[in-house]
């Protein structure tokens, strides 16, 4: 019977640690990869959706130039001062016109009456629209054209063709055509012909840039970046290279330029741009006679938004290993503590089978079924050894009544069987109840599932073996609300109106103690030392929770400013704001500090200093759980020495009504 119970404890003790470990080790890595899938998928597509946003404002613009070039020709064919001119004669019309191509930005403008400067594809557009006073659009010029419209244009459209990663092959060594953004206006007698060169045009590709992705018109933008191809070749640009050297002359990737120059797709990727990758995207331009002749490109470097991406990941994967880490041995212990009524009961037999009557399973402190089971089978034990005495008593009188003791005893024993037979089935029935119906009424919720056997087995515990977990507990229970902190602080955030819960007087030495407590761990890891000031401060009417988060928000972000080391302290004082009694928690840290350039802005949403290690919501709801307590928190830094964060609220009795 022994061994058999033994072995049955085993079996009990392997399914009672799979079913209670079975939500954490696989319903939990299940739901999160789900829900990274997931989110990976809409954050690529958000950058799709961003740099197609991007390339639509930039063709909008160019488009917008195109117009106001051809309404600026039109308004000088239709002057009267051009009329005028032409009466003077030649010199006058020449200075006339080249004083007016100076003002609206022109690297032309003559008027053709025989057409001999104009470029064929032009000139059958002209004759083929003669009803239409304005004709507009690109071409691509040869030097021996840009030599007719002005000095030095075919010298300035030349560029040197520089070798570029993954292009397409090409013996050229330099690009001597010109992109022509042109406009045509027809008076008496011929027509005006002007235009812009956009080979090394960088006023308005910086333009471009800026009103796509802000910034200073004059300064490189790390927002992103705009190009002007002809073909595949960069002719204006903002793509830098070393030393801030603009990619004039580089060359787009052989992949992209067979998709947007042949094809006359639009490409909306990742590409590789020079010499990084960049979320990128590619539109064709096409000239008067609709053959593809470059293409437009608008886009932002990759690697900040994949550095952010990969940091969710990991800091959602290390939590959910810290708790998968901490959870198991808590559960071998409290396996371990299931069990040992059985382990007691188990050596109570197995002295009973040896002949030791007296042996007894003694007092137990549980209540549950296996500690009445135990104290059943001690009086099962009794009355066994009763009847044991009383038949050695009778033995030598009656062999009837010796017979008649021995069926007893028999009938005893085979109780005792039975009784062990529903002890073991019980135990398995209500440890099998238990763990299924805490994973049924949990499974749409794996984080809640947690939460809810942390509960179970605190209440099931007795206070003595409360005392003895009640640290690993509280670690358990701290990473999980760590893992709902990252998943739900954008949604916190969005309805922070439905975050508070109803308000008590709070004592705040006993809030920072508790908080202190929640980051030991923490300040511990970074070898930070803890100094409190600590005076006589009233109490506060607030949430408690929400102090707490607070609280351990700001600590947390102290230890995360001295990651090498430093003194964190806390102070408490009395203060009064705006004539109002209150008190004030001053959390100061050692570390690098603000810059000054940032300090208006780490109460906003989603602003970090930390880059891929925060969502930049910490701060703003905390800001917010002070405001509505009718507090709120200020910051004082200086960069090298440290950074104070005060926390304010109204003592108890001046608290805002609504709380």
């Amino acid at each position: 019977m022994t061994a058999l119970i033994a072995r049955l404890k085993a079996q009990v003790r392997l399914k009672l640690l799979v079913l209670a470990l079975l939500p954490i080790a696989v319903l939990l890595p299940i739901f999160l990869g789900a829900t990274m899938w997931h989110w990976l998928g809409r954050f690529d597509a958000l950058l799709t959706e961003k740099v197609t946003s991007d390339l639509r404002i930039a063709e909008q613009y160019f488009v917008k130039i195109e117009e106001a070039q051809a309404q600026s020709i039109a308004a000088i064919g239709n002057a009267r001062q051009l009329s005028d001119a032409r009466a003077e004669g030649e010199g006058a019309l020449a200075e006339f016109l080249d004083r007016r191509r100076d003002q609206i930005g022109l690297d032309f403008l003559i008027m053709e009456t025989n057409g001999a400067r104009t470029p064929e594809p032009v000139q059958a557009l002209l004759q083929r629209d003669r009803d239409r006073d304005m004709q507009s659009g690109l071409i691509v010029a040869s030097p021996a054209e840009m030599a007719l419209w002005g000095d030095g244009l075919a010298e300035r459209a030349r560029l040197p063709i520089r070798d570029t990663d993954a292009a397409r092959p090409t013996d050229r060594a330099f690009e001597e055509r010109g992109l022509i953004l042109w406009a045509a206006y027809q008076i008496e007698g011929g027509y005006l012909f002007g235009g812009r060169l956009l080979n090394r045009n960088l006023d308005v590709i910086d333009r471009m840039n800026a009103l796509v992705y802000g910034g200073d018109v004059a300064a490189p933008s790390d927002a992103g970046t705009t190009t002007l191809f002809l073909d595949d070749v960069r002719i204006s640009t903002n793509v830098r290279l070393f030393e801030g050297e603009r990619a004039l002359g580089t060359r787009v990737t052989e992949v992209v330029w067979h998709k947007v120059v042949e094809r006359g797709e639009t490409w909306l990727d990742r590409a590789f741009v020079v010499n990084d990758w960049y979320i990128s995207g590619y539109m064709p331009l096409s000239d008067v006679t609709g053959a593809r002749v470059g293409m437009l490109y608008t886009g932002f470097l990759e690697q900040p938004y994949r550095d952010q991406r990969n940091g969710t990941v990991l800091a959602l994967g290390l939590a959910f290993l810290a708790v998968l880490l901490l959870a198991v041995p808590i559960f071998l212990r409290m396996a371990r503590d299931v069990f040992a009524p059985l382990e007691r009961m188990t050596s109570t037999m197995q002295q009973v089978e040896r002949g030791d009557l007296r042996a007894r399973i003694g007092k137990m402190e549980s209540e549950d079924e296996i500690g009445a089971v135990a104290r059943h089978l001690d009086r099962l034990l009794d009355q066994v050894k009763d009847r044991d005495e009383a038949l050695r008593q009778y033995n030598d009188q009656l062999n009837d009544l010796v017979d008649m003791r021995t069926q007893e005893l028999r009938a005893a024993n085979e109780k005792l069987e039975e009784t062990y037979a529903q002890l073991i089935l019980k135990e398995k029935l209500a440890s099998l109840g238990e763990i299924t119906a805490g994973v049924a009424h949990e499974i749409n919720n794996p984080i809640a599932v947690i939460q809810g056997n942390m509960e179970l087995l605190r209440m099931s515990l007795t206070e003595e073996m409360k005392a003895e977990v009640a640290m690993e507990l509280d670690l358990i229970e701290a990473q999980t609300r760590r893992i709902n902190v990252i998943v739900g602080k954008l949604l916190s955030f969005s309805r922070s109106g439905e975050m508070s819960d109803h308000s008590s007087l709070v004592n705040v030495k006993d809030a920072v103690d508790s908080a202190l407590i929640l980051v030991a761990a923490d300040l511990r890891k970074h070898n930070i030392e803890t100094r409190r000031i600590d005076r006589d401060v009233p109490p506060i009417e607030i949430v408690e929770n929400e102090l707490q988060q607070v609280l351990v928000n700001l600590f947390i972000n102290a230890a995360q400013a001295m990651s090498k080391g430093g003194t964190l302290t806390v102070e408490l004082q009395e203060s009064l704001r705006d004539d109002r009694p209150g008190v004030e928690i001053r959390v100061s840290d050692t570390g690098a500090g603000i810059p000054a350039d940032q300090i208006a802005h780490i109460f906003d949403p989603f602003f970090t200093t930390k880059q891929a290690e925060g969502t930049g919501l910490g701060l703003s709801i905390s800001q917010a759980l002070m405001e509505r307590a009718g507090g709120n928190i200020t910051v004082e830094s200086i960069c090298g020495r440290g950074t104070i964060f005060s926390v304010w609220c109204p003592a108890a009795s001046f608290c805002p009504d609504d709380i």
